[in-house]
């Protein structure tokens, strides 16, 4: 009666330990789908057969984020969102009261196609609220000082903001106030988006905010009448730098957009800034300009685009003589080097400003950026 019970006691605790383990296999794949790293090409078929070797631990540092800002205009169809982990939806305008607005019937009809076509490529869609320009004309620095500065409309803003996450079936909210111009201002903006975070966090939603560079094109010394509370970055996932835009300090000059000297005192700043403050600078996002900016200020600005549209070899270059005048802009050479700049120095990935400015095919600069976080992630995994 002894060795039947005992080979029938063998059997059991087999099969229960491979239940474990079967358990621990699927729980990891798990883990490794919800933490959204960077997406990379599925495996083939054969490749996915699940062989016998240790699970490797996750890693949070390879999950890379590239996010892209999309215009609430933009045809949503025209946007690559297959090498995009975030596409951030713009612009919600907040009023002083705490409600918000849209950009009528095409607004919300583009967000919800957006987040049709973003889901077949695991896309996380963010609303972002504010931006430079109101739907009412003007700044709409002034509506969101008023909303945030009042603690009834500023929860009032924030209700309707996890509102249209949950009725619109987003991935979360990216703040846009440009900028909080006094302590006042920065103190009502940590209290923003404390509660905010309080809001969509336990809902398992996100929040990033778009910050301004801080640093003078031409000085390359810090800024001070943009004022920020280090506890602010504490709420969010995502602190999205606009690194560009510079051309206009110290008098207009269509060079310093976003030249890559200027990027490297912007990067500086921000990991001494996180690194002082013991932020990790896994939430910091470097972005980057998709658009050129003419010397002739009373030309438009193209996209790149345009400028690749043109003329294909004008994609390794930062600047083209077209429409009368010479546009600057950030070419693929540039727009690697700045990537790599960004993964040197610890950051949590790139953002982009417009994903409806880029080119299609081989000169992409989504595929560039993509393509060196990819091989970023691939270095840190052989370390």
């Amino acid at each position: 009666m002894k060795k039947p019970n005992l080979l029938l006691a063998l059997v059991i605790l087999i099969t229960f330990t491979g239940g474990i383990f079967t358990g621990v296999l699927y729980s990891n794949n798990k883990i490794e789908q919800t933490s959204k790293p960077l997406k990379i090409e599925k495996a083939s078929e054969s490749e996915k057969n699940l062989q016998k070797k240790e699970i490797p631990e996750e890693n949070t540092e390879e999950s890379k984020v590239l996010l892209g800002y999309v215009q609430d205009f933009r045809d949503p169809m025209v946007v690559d969102y297959s090498k995009l982990t975030h596409a951030i939806f713009s612009f919600a305008h907040p009023t002083p009261d705490g409600g918000i607005l849209l950009n009528g019937d095409s607004a919300i009809n583009n967000l919800r196609t957006l987040v049709k076509e973003a889901d077949k490529h695991d896309t996380k869609v963010i609303l972002a609220v504010g931006g430079w320009f109101h739907i009412n004309g003007g700044e709409s620095y002034v509506p969101f000082k008023a909303a945030i500065s009042n603690p009834d409309s500023r929860t009032k803003l924030v209700n309707e903001l996890t509102s249209i996450v949950n009725r619109e079936k987003l991935d979360g909210i990216d703040i846009d106030f440009e900028h909080p111009r006094s302590k006042a201002d920065a103190a009502n903006l940590a209290a923003f988006a404390k509660e905010l975070s309080d809001q969509l966090h336990p809902k398992g939603k996100e929040l990033s905010i778009a910050v301004y560079a801080k640093i003078h094109a031409v000085t390359g010394t810090e800024m001070g009448f943009v004022v920020y509370e280090p506890s602010t970055f504490q709420y969010v996932d995502h602190v999205n730098i606009m690194a560009y835009d510079g051309q206009w300090d110290g008098g207009y000059n269509a060079a310093n957009l976003s030249p890559y000297p200027f990027t490297e005192k912007i990067v500086s700043y921000w990991a001494n800034l996180f690194d002082h403050n013991n932020l990790p600078k896994e939430k910091l996002v470097l972005g980057v300009p998709f658009y050129a900016q003419p010397e002739d200020p009373s030309i438009k600005q193209v996209s790149y685009a345009a400028i690749v549209n043109q003329d294909p070899a004008n994609a390794a270059n930062d600047t083209v003589s077209m429409n009368g005048t010479t546009y600057h802009y950030n070419g693929v050479k540039t727009i690697q080097k700045k990537t790599n700049l960004a993964m040197a120095h610890g950051f949590g990935g790139m953002m982009l400003w417009e994903a409806g400015h880029d080119s299609k095919g081989d000169h992409s600069l989504t595929t560039a950026i993509y393509d060196e976080l990819v091989k970023s992630n691939d270095n840190l995994a052989k370390k």
